[in-house]
C-alpha cells in the first residue's frame, strides 16, 4: 500500500510540474498580451496553485521517505541487536 501512495503522490506532483510549466510556457508565449482584468488574474493564479501543489507533494514525498528510511534503520539496529551474543567468549556462562 505504501508503495502506491508513493506512486501516486509523484503522479500528482510530477503532473501538478507539467501543467505549471505548460501554463508558464503558454501565458508567456501565446496569451502575452491577450489575457487582461479578472483571466489574467485567475489564469496565473491557477498556475500558481499548480506550482504550490507540485511543492507540497514533494514535501510530503520527503516526509514519507525520511519516514520509511528511519524505520528500515530501526528494524536493523533492531535485527543486528539481536544478533549480537550475550556473552563474550571466555566468559563464565550462568549456571541457571
Amino acid at each position: 500500500m505504501t508503495c502506491n501512495a508513493n506512486h501516486r503522490r509523484r503522479w500528482f506532483g510530477s503532473l501538478c510540474l507539467l501543467a505549471a510549466i505548460v501554463m508558464l510556457m503558454a501565458g508567456e508565449f501565446l496569451f502575452k498580451g491577450r489575457l487582461s482584468g479578472v483571466v489574467f488574474l485567475a489564469y496565473w493564479l491557477s498556475c500558481f496553485l499548480f506550482t504550490v501543489l507540485a511543492i507540497v507533494a514533494a514535501w510530503l514525498d520527503v516526509r514519507a521517505l525520511r519516514r520509511s528510511t528511519r524505520e528500515a534503520q530501526r528494524a536493523l539496529f533492531e535485527n543486528t541487536l539481536q544478533n549480537v551474543p550475550r556473552h563474550k567468549p571466555g566468559d563464565p556462562e550462568d549456571s541457571n
